[in-house]
């Protein structure tokens, strides 16, 4: 069987408008965002910001430039940052905090794994001229490179108290926030209360077009609002894409729906002679897999779904990733299992 139309699980970003999302973006009330007089823009921010229990919020073109502007109202030129060696901040985003705001980031390799808080404290240099003064700490939760693992609000806690001891700020990469809350049943203001700063992303599971939303402190987000501009993110009417994001956030509780076909399809995969898939069970919505040694490479995975109407990506060496979102059915999980079994049983 062929489906209709591919199934594409490269990412969560993949997502399109539904019809009623695009109603509410041709019906929005419009105004000039960069003076301030967006209607839909205000609503969104007030009620995004609202949501995730901070003083402000600010509408951005993408995540990564909300990571950015928040690196660079956290810190000054000079200043060091401490994340994950595999976080999207260091791994995906070119650079630019480096590059736009000359910061110097100090990767800590499993800083999100056990003894996260401790590896914090060590990171942390004395005062030293040789030494570029840490002034921040970026945490991401979900975690992408991890297979979506989640940081509990105890553990984010822990981390929030080591920077508070070493008197860095904190930044959350929230792009899949609500996915992390989704999976442990647990208000996100459990998670977003535990930071300085919080960056989410409209534009993944929720299925808006475009857009995140970075929120924190009036004073931060007044600064982040210039360093939009300063990027190139100030928007007019921007309240069109403002009310898909709005309409987006009615989609959080459907998150629950791509894990639990997130885990009926590592299920199904792990289940397989030839596969591995870790993390088992996937704890969000994102699936990790490999080839066990001596099988078919993963190229040759991929071109193989690919030939049947299954768009994945490597990710890394002998990895590859599936991300579930609302634009994937029961049907569709059926299906790729059905594809990845008949292809396996001919390496049996």
């Amino acid at each position: 069987m062929t489906p209709a139309q591919k199934i594409d699980l490269r990412s969560d970003t993949v997502t399109l408008p539904d019809a009623a999302m695009k109603k509410a973006m041709v019906e929005a009330p419009l105004g000039d965002d960069v003076f301030g007089d967006d209607p839909t823009v205000k609503l969104l921010e007030k009620n995004a910001a609202e949501l995730v229990e901070k003083d402000l919020a600010v509408f951005m073109p993408s995540g990564t430039m909300g990571n950015l502007a928040a690196v660079l109202a956290h810190t000054s030129r000079g200043d060091a940052v401490i994340l994950d060696a595999e976080s999207h901040i260091f791994y995906y985003e070119a650079g630019g905090s480096s590059v736009v705001g000359g910061v110097q980031f100090w990767p800590v390799a499993d800083l999100h794994c056990s003894g996260g808080p401790e590896k914090v404290l060590q990171a942390v240099r004395p005062p030293d001229q040789h030494f570029a003064p840490a002034r921040l700490l970026c945490l991401e939760n979900s975690h992408n490179r991890q297979g979506g693992t989640v940081l509990r609000p105890d553990e984010l806690q822990s981390y929030y108290q080591a920077a508070q001891e070493t008197r860095l700020h904190v930044h959350l990469d929230g792009a899949r926030i609500f996915n992390a809350s989704i999976a442990l049943d647990r208000p996100v203001t459990e998670f977003t209360r535990c930071c300085d700063s919080v960056m989410f992303c409209l534009s993944k599971g929720l299925g808006a077009p475009i857009g995140s939303i970075l929120a924190g402190p009036a004073p931060f987000i007044e600064s982040a609002r210039r360093y939009r501009k300063l990027l190139g993110g100030g928007m007019r009417q921007a309240g069109i894409l403002a009310a898909a994001g709005f309409a987006s956030l009615q989609n959080i509780p459907l998150l629950k729906e791509d894990h639990r076909r997130a885990l009926t399809l590592a299920q199904g995969l792990a289940n397989l002679n030839h596969l591995k898939v870790d993390p088992f069970p996937p704890p969000t919505n994102i699936i990790l897999l490999s080839l066990k040694e001596g099988k078919a490479d993963t190229e040759d995975f991929l071109q193989h779904l690919e030939s049947h109407g299954i768009q994945a990506i490597p990710f890394g060496k002998d990895l590859i990733r599936m991300v579930i979102h609302k634009d994937i059915n029961d049907r569709d999980i059926n299906y790729v299992l059905n594809t990845v079994s008949a292809y396996l049983k001919t390496f049996s």
